[in-house]
């Protein structure tokens, strides 16, 4: 049974109505909102507010906002009067038809919204398919170009080198003929025998068969430079490449370390001395050496976590807690207390960051293992209390 949201407000002109809904600590993708031109309707889980409008409004021109926990509607009338209340006043079976009414509706047009956007993206794809294809065939054609270009360039060469040995063949037998002075055609045939022995002579021999090598620019993706994406592979070598950097530059720092700072255990103690002494960014540094030599250490894990929730670095709080929440796997009653310890660390830095149901969520896990403890009760019923609206949230976790 979903609990109604009363403490709502409503303000009005004579153009719009703005209505604000307190979410109640919900986040933003929780929140399923309906909206139409006479009905309104917010659920984020266990709350509901709906609102049967007193007139209809212009959903085309109306709006929401969601954030600082509170949703805003600004909605549009159709028509500048003053309205006398926002809802409508009617019995329980107006509203269920009209409920109806409105989930059809709607529907009806998230289907229409989903079949248009179906058909735009289709029209996309078939645009873009058109547009490659045109562009292959013009690539074809360009090469169809040059290679019938450079067949009629090799042709004409070829045809003039032919005309100059024909014509230095003419010279040759005309000069022949004048030396030897000939004067019968025996005399003449002979010499014609002869030139044309020698042109046999001088012709040009086939060329020799040869291998062309051939190189290619180096690649490290297996793909054709055409079909790669040049920017997303540089980034992704220049990436690698600053991550082997990194790890040479840490083996060197570790190189340089003393005995005694190349003990994980060691470092875990020195850091629990600074957690005490309250100096927590130098807790911070200690144990995040000691995970550099080994990240199997659930205590340093938990211990950092601790420290980054008092420095309030809220979102490294929540991974190192769930870190050491991976690493206290399986559940078994000689790591029940380090489970319970994570939890709450990450309880509270959920609800510093306003996230009260996930922060919830782990103090209860903290609760299932120690079901009798005080500490835990007081806290999970504060966050309960903020959940729900009887309680701000000023405490401190």
């Amino acid at each position: 049974m979903p609990v109604i949201v009363t403490d709502f407000t409503w303000t009005q002109t004579e153009d719009a109505v703005r209505v604000h809904v307190p979410l109640k600590g919900a986040r933003a993708c929780k929140v399923d909102i309906i909206s139409t031109d006479r009905y309104l309707k917010v659920h984020f889980p266990p709350f509901l507010f709906e609102a049967f409008l007193y007139r209809p409004v212009d959903e085309n021109r109306s709006s929401a906002k969601i954030g600082n926990g509170v949703a805003v509607f600004t909605l549009m009338k159709t028509s500048r009067e003053t309205w006398e209340q926002l809802m409508m006043s009617c019995d329980k079976e107006t509203k269920q038809q009209l409920r109806e009414e409105v989930l059809l509706k709607h529907q009806q047009k998230l289907s229409s919204q989903s079949r248009s956007k179906a058909e735009k993206q289709q029209a996309e794809k078939k645009y873009l398919l058109e547009t490659m294809m045109k562009l292959e065939q013009d690539v074809r054609d360009n090469i169809q170009k040059m290679k019938e270009a450079e067949r009629q360039k090799t042709t004409a060469e070829l045809e003039a080198w032919q005309e100059i040995c024909e014509k230095t063949n003419t010279n040759e037998e005309e000069e022949d003929l004048k030396k030897k002075g000939k004067t019968n055609s025996e005399n003449i045939k002979q010499p014609v025998r002869t030139c044309k022995k020698k042109t046999e002579q001088k012709r040009t021999p086939p060329r020799t068969s040869g291998n062309i090598q051939v190189t290619f620019t180096p690649r490290v993706f297996p793909t054709a430079l055409r079909e790669s994406r040049v920017q997303e592979e540089e980034e992704w070598l220049k990436n690698q490449a600053e991550a082997r950097r990194s790890r040479s530059s840490g083996a060197e720092d570790l190189q340089e370390l003393s005995e005694n700072e190349k003990n994980p255990e060691w470092l875990k103690d020195k850091g629990d001395c600074y957690f005490r002494s309250g100096d927590y960014q130098s807790a911070v540094n200690a144990y995040s050496l000691a995970l550099r030599l080994n990240q199997n250490l659930l205590s340093v894990w938990s211990n950092r976590a601790a420290s980054h929730l008092k420095l309030r670095n809220l979102h490294q709080a929540v991974q190192d807690s769930s870190q050491a929440l991976d690493l206290s796997t399986p559940a078994v009653p000689s790591n029940a207390a380090s489970r319970a310890r994570a939890h709450v660390h990450r309880g509270a830095a959920f609800c510093e960051l306003e996230l009260y149901v996930e922060g919830l969520q782990d103090y209860e896990a903290a609760l299932k293992i120690f079901p009798d403890s005080p500490g835990l009760q007081s806290d999970a019923q504060k966050i309960r209390d903020v959940i729900e609206g009887r309680e701000t949230t000023s405490a401190s976790w």
